[in-house]
C-alpha cells in the first residue's frame, strides 16, 4: 500500500460495525484504510491517539448562521457567522454543518451568495435547509431542491406573537398541508417543524405577566409541555395524510417522545431531533435569560424520557439550535437576570459545546453508549440529510473528517472556553464538562490540535443533496 498523508494509530476507532483497536489512514482528504495498526500504511504524519476514541466528526444539522444580521447587514452577518461559529465548531469536534436560510425575500436569487459565503469563510463543509415562512417560499420548493436543498422548515403556529424582531411568519394548517404535499413528491424531501402552539402560549404569557412573573421558570410555564405535544400530534396526522416525511426539530418533552413512538409504530414517517440543552438542563436551574430558548427547558421527567428516546431509536438525531448573538443583544442590555419576556430566545455556542456535552452528560454518565452517540450525532445526521457515506462514518472512501476524544479530559466552561463570536455566555457557563476533543481533522487536515487552530478559514465545500444524496468523492 502506498504511503498515506496522515495516520491515526493506537485508537479505539468507532466504525459502523463496532469499535476496533487500531486506526485510520487518509490521503488527499479521504479515508484510505481503517483497521489494526499493523494493517495501516506508513504516512507523512502519524498521530498516536494514546488509546483515546477516534470518531467521525459530529454533524450539526441545526444552526442559524446569519442571525447576527441584527448587529450587521444580513449578507454580511451570514459571512461573519460562518467564520466565527465554524471556528468554534472545529474546536468542539464538529466537522459538518447544515444551516437554516432565513429571510423574507425569495431564496433562489441569492443562492450563489449563500454558497460563496460558506466557501470563503467556513472552516468546515456545509449544507442548507430553507425556512418556508412566506407564500413565495412555498413556490420555490422545487427550485430549491434542484439547487441541492431538500429540507424545508415550518414554524407551525409559532411566531404569531413571540419575538417579532425575528421577522418570521407562522404557518397555519393549510400551509403545512401544502408544503407536506409538495415535498412528498421530492425524492429525499423532508419537512422540518418547530412544533409549539402559540395560541395556547399567548394566553399563558398574558396570565403569567399579570401575576408579575419574570423568571426562567415562567418562560417554561408560558409554553407548557402540552403546547408542543398537541402540535406534534397534528404534524403526525398531516404527515400520514400526505404520505410525506416530517422531522421535529429541537423536541423537548417526554410527551413528544411518546407521540412519536406511537405514530412510528403505525408506520408514519415522523422523525425527532433533540438538543444537548434539553438533555442536560431543566427549567429549575438558575440560568436567567441565558436559559431562554424556544421551546423552553422542561422538567426532569422529560429529560429522562429524551435520553430513553435516544437509546431506543424513537429520537434518532441530535443538533444544537445554535443562535449566535452578542451578549448585550441577547440580554437586551439588562444583564443575565433582566426581563425574561423581552430577552431574545436562543442558545449560544451550541456547535462548540455539542460534542463535549454529549460526552460528559451521555457517555461518561452511562446514559448512552459511544457507538449509539456516534450514530445520533454523526451517521444518522449524514443519512438524513443526504450526506452519507461521504460524511458521518469512518469507512474507506469517506471524507477524512475525524475527532480524537479524551473521555477523561475536563474543562470548566468560562469566558475562555469558546472560540466563537461571543464566548461570554451559554447555558453551560460554569459547568465542568468531561470528555473533550484533542484533535479535529477536516478533509484529512489537522485543523485543531490541543486547542490550537492550525489553518485559515475558507476552502470548504457546499454540500448539495440530490435525489440519491451526495456521492462518494
Amino acid at each position: 500500500m502506498s504511503q498515506a498523508d496522515l495516520r491515526i494509530r493506537n485508537a479505539r476507532v468507532v466504525t459502523p460495525n463496532g469499535t476496533i483497536l487500531g486506526g485510520v489512514a487518509a490521503t488527499d482528504g479521504s479515508i484510505v484504510a481503517v483497521g489494526t495498526d499493523r494493517s495501516l500504511p506508513e504516512a507523512d504524519r502519524s498521530i498516536n491517539a494514546d488509546g483515546n476514541y477516534l470518531i467521525p466528526g459530529f454533524i450539526d444539522p441545526h444552526v442559524h448562521w446569519g442571525l447576527s444580521r441584527y448587529e450587521y447587514e444580513y449578507h454580511e452577518g451570514l459571512a461573519h457567522d460562518f467564520e466565527t461559529e465554524t471556528r468554534g465548531a472545529v474546536h468542539g469536534g464538529v466537522t459538518t454543518v447544515v444551516n437554516f436560510l432565513l429571510q423574507p425575500d425569495p431564496y433562489l436569487p441569492d443562492m450563489d451568495y449563500f454558497i460563496e459565503a460558506g466557501e470563503q469563510n467556513s472552516y468546515i463543509d456545509f449544507g442548507y435547509h430553507a425556512i418556508v415562512h412566506k407564500d413565495h417560499h412555498v413556490d420555490e420548493i422545487e427550485g430549491l431542491a434542484d439547487a441541492g436543498i431538500r429540507s424545508f422548515k415550518i414554524f407551525y403556529n409559532w411566531y404569531k406573537h413571540a419575538s417579532p424582531e425575528l421577522g418570521i411568519n407562522h404557518s397555519d394548517s393549510g400551509r403545512v398541508y401544502k408544503v407536506l404535499d409538495r415535498v412528498a413528491d421530492i425524492e429525499n424531501g423532508v419537512v422540518m417543524f418547530h412544533a409549539e402552539n402559540e395560541d395556547l402560549a399567548y394566553e399563558r404569557r398574558q396570565e403569567l405577566q399579570e401575576e408579575g412573573r419574570n423568571d426562567l421558570q415562567a418562560w417554561s410555564e408560558s409554553a407548557p409541555n402540552v403546547a408542543e405535544a398537541m402540535q406534534i400530534e397534528n404534524i403526525a396526522k398531516l404527515t400520514d395524510y400526505t404520505d410525506s416525511t416530517a422531522y421535529i426539530v429541537h423536541m423537548s418533552t417526554g410527551e413528544g417522545v411518546d407521540i412519536c413512538r406511537r405514530y412510528q409504530e403505525q408506520g408514519v414517517d415522523i422523525n425527532a431531533e433533540t438538543l444537548p440543552a434539553f438533555l442536560a438542563h431543566t427549567k429549575e436551574e438558575d440560568l436567567g435569560v441565558w436559559g431562554k430558548i424556544s421551546p423552553p427547558l422542561r422538567g426532569e421527567q422529560s429529560k429522562r424520557k429524551l435520553w430513553q428516546g435516544l437509546r431506543e431509536g424513537v429520537v434518532d438525531y441530535a443538533g444544537t439550535d445554535h443562535c449566535p448573538h452578542k451578549k448585550p443583544f441577547k440580554e437586551k442590555e439588562e444583564g443575565k437576570y433582566g426581563d425574561i419576556w423581552d430577552a431574545i430566545p436562543g442558545d449560544n455556542n451550541g456547535i462548540e459545546y455539542f460534542l463535549p456535552v454529549m460526552m460528559s452528560e451521555g457517555v461518561n454518565k452511562n446514559r448512552i453508549s459511544m457507538e449509539r452517540l456516534v450514530e445520533v450525532c454523526a451517521e444518522n445526521n449524514a443519512r438524513r440529510w443526504g450526506l452519507y457515506p461521504r460524511k458521518g462514518a469512518l469507512v474507506e472512501g469517506a471524507d477524512a473528517d475525524m475527532v480524537l476524544v479524551d473521555l477523561e479530559k475536563s474543562a470548566v466552561v468560562d469566558d475562555d472556553f469558546y472560540h466563537t463570536m461571543e464566548p461570554r455566555y451559554s447555558t453551560f457557563h460554569g459547568d465542568e464538562l468531561t470528555g473533550l476533543p484533542t484533535h479535529t481533522i477536516v478533509g484529512g487536515e489537522v485543523v485543531v490540535e490541543d486547542g490550537q487552530l492550525q489553518v485559515e478559514k475558507g476552502g470548504r465545500d457546499y454540500l448539495p443533496r440530490d435525489a440519491d444524496g451526495v456521492p462518494m468523492p
